[in-house]
């Protein structure tokens, strides 16, 4: 099987099913910052420090990309078709509970949080601005096609999860926590 199919040099791509769709359809959209978001993710794992005291957070990540890879899959699913592996409440959940684990371990928020301090932590609050944008094409899917709410709801506290993730970084490489009246 070749990489190049050539099939989209005149602009369209297919969804699942094979049904045709220009490169700039609200779906293509939200799937592509989706797998963005997946990526900015990977990037940030990567900055991770190499150390067993992060390995409960890169197994929990496994999890996350692979929920938002299926995240993408349901948004490049057209409406009325099979999602393969379809998002659940039970996913929302899971999330929920990563944020609180994390969040019970860090100190109240004061001031508003900048983006930046360890170079893992900048990579995360990158990843959680791309999710925000994927959340936002998915939205306006939603307007006009049925989307299983459980995927605007994984979303949302995947942002959520990956700003307690930045505090939590920051916290445990002993990096000052950026904010605006610093």
């Amino acid at each position: 099987m070749k990489i190049y199919t050539k099939s989209g040099d005149k602009g369209e791509t297919s969804l699942v099913y094979g049904i045709r769709v220009p490169k700039h359809s609200a779906r293509v959209e939200a799937y592509g910052s989706c797998d963005e978001a997946n990526s900015s993710i990977g990037l940030a794992l990567s900055l991770l420090p190499e150390a067993e005291e992060w390995d409960d957070l890169r197994r929990v990540f496994h999890i996350v990309q692979t929920k938002l890879f299926h995240v993408g899959a349901e948004l490049a699913t057209p409406e009325g078709k099979k999602v393969g592996w379809p998002i659940q409440d039970e996913d929302v959940t899971f999330l929920e509970q990563q944020i609180d684990a994390l969040d019970a371990a860090l100190p109240p928020l004061a001031n508003f949080v900048l983006p930046g301090g360890h170079p893992a932590a900048a990579a995360f609050h990158v990843a959680r601005t791309v999710s925000r944008r994927a959340e936002r094409k998915a939205v306006l899917v939603a307007e006009h096609e049925q989307v299983n709410s459980a995927v605007l709801k994984y979303l949302n506290r995947l942002s959520d999860y990956l700003f307690v993730v930045t505090r939590f970084v920051n916290q445990q490489t002993g990096r000052v926590e950026p904010n605006l009246h610093e």
